[in-house]
């Protein structure tokens, strides 16, 4: 399977690729400190929706990594059709195209 590329694209795909994984690492960093317990009882509702958003972001930034490795990354999850590299610019984790994104809601 491959994405829907063309010739050319390769390179933004692995300048994606760095910067995804750069902030996997940062949100990994980020992940570790907020779990650590200070043991203030006023600050566990403050790190809780952190954390939330931590563990979120890792995971939208790990599944656009799997469809970058499996070839996946840039097609539709719902359609199969192609994600215009213009939303995947933005939303680089995107999982559907605009059209079926706005289906989901």
């Amino acid at each position: 399977m491959t994405t829907h590329t063309q010739p050319g694209q390769q390179n933004w795909i692995d300048e994606l690729r760095s910067t995804l994984t750069s902030d996997f690492e940062m949100h990994t960093a980020r992940l570790t400190e907020l779990t650590a317990d200070t043991g203030d009882p006023a600050e566990a509702h403050t790190r809780d929706a952190l954390l939330a958003g931590t563990r979120q972001s890792l995971e939208q930034i790990t599944g656009a990594l799997r469809r970058i490795a499996e070839g996946r990354y840039g097609i539709c999850e719902r359609c199969a059709g192609p994600i215009p590299q213009e939303r995947l610019e933005v939303l680089p984790h995107a999982r559907f195209c605009v059209p079926c994104q706005q289906k989901q809601r």
